[in-house]
């Protein structure tokens, strides 16, 4: 396959992931903010921006709900922003076209189109919801129609490293602070695993069960254990070697030592310090992309977020 239609077929599964995980942090935070009167709002929606990869806008000395939402939603030269991957998702497919599918093709170009440019404050809610549904819509034509080559291989790649990013900004979101940070019923809700959890688990939320069906949960497909497992999956059949002795692919080995490190280290300690274990995870994410670019893409490389937990 062209590294060209690699690379765009990579960030492709990126950006259409980036925008379903930002929105999703979005929606639990900005609800939050609606409805607890005691969480003082420029302190949370800064912390919100540093745990994007954002920074507040030039000038501002108190930074709102609407900042937030104008920075991370429809701000489309952010690269943080939901309207920035999904027009940057919809370029890649144009660069690809000759292998993307019709069907794919035309949901990101309509997908696009109807991005707002402004949102009204009583939308909000539905706009997000808007966000979900039409990255579901993507994955699921690319999952139902596309062969299991190296097409799909590096769609997957690209969504699997992007999701690990996402559940790990989400669980940062966590921490920050203990007045504002959302409860662990809403982090489940927000990736579409409370009913799931239930299910495992049988019985309600606690802190220690929820981080580790998120972070460990080897059959629930946003945990961070299962999306890096995929990403292991897909970069040892785009790339398969047998070393005789370790691991001479510098992707496997990153995303080889971040599992083991989450793996067998204590639930507890993890929780004690989770903005650090996530800040780690963030890293690796970039340090895989950076490793895929190298080995795959040689030729240029696609603008990254590079913005990390601080």
């Amino acid at each position: 396959m062209l590294s060209r239609i690699a690379e765009s077929l990579f960030w492709i599964g990126r950006y259409i992931e980036r925008s379903d995980g930002t929105a999703r942090i979005l929606d639990v935070h900005l609800q939050l903010l609606l409805e607890d009167p005691w969480i003082d709002e420029d302190t949370a929606c800064r912390s919100l921006l540093s745990v994007m990869g954002s920074f507040p806008p030039q000038g501002i000395e108190t930074v709102r709900r609407g900042d937030v939402l104008q920075r991370l939603a429809v701000d489309r030269l952010n690269p943080a922003s939901i309207s920035y991957a999904l027009t940057a998702a919809r370029e890649n497919a144009r660069r690809a076209r000759e292998i993307v599918s019709s069907e794919l093709w035309e949901t990101l170009n309509t997908t696009s189109a109807r991005m707002p440019r402004r949102l009204q404050t009583d939308k909000v809610h539905e706009f997000f919801q808007w966000v979900r549904e039409r990255a579901a819509l993507a994955v699921g034509i690319v999952d139902s129609s596309t062969s299991r080559d190296e097409a799909w291989q590096f769609f997957t790649l690209g969504r699997s490293i992007e999701r690990a990013d996402m559940t790990a900004r989400l669980l940062a979101t966590r921490s920050l602070t203990e007045a504002s940070g959302p409860s662990w019923t809403t982090i489940l809700r927000s990736c579409g695993a409370y009913e799931a959890y239930l299910r495992t688990y049988r019985g309600m939320p606690s802190a220690r069960n929820a981080a580790e069906f998120l972070l460990l949960d080897r059959l629930f497909p946003r945990s961070i254990i299962y999306s890096i497992q995929r990403a292991e999956e897909c970069m040892s059949a785009i790339d398969p070697r047998a070393d005789r002795v370790g691991h001479s692919n510098t992707v496997l080995r990153a995303l080889g030592q971040i599992r083991n490190d989450l793996e067998y280290r204590p639930v507890s300690e993890i929780l004690s310090e989770l903005p650090q274990h996530m800040h780690r995870v963030q890293t690796v994410t970039r340090e895989a992309s950076e490793a895929i670019r190298h080995r795959f893409f040689p030729a240029q490389a696609e603008p990254s977020w590079i913005g990390e937990i601080s």
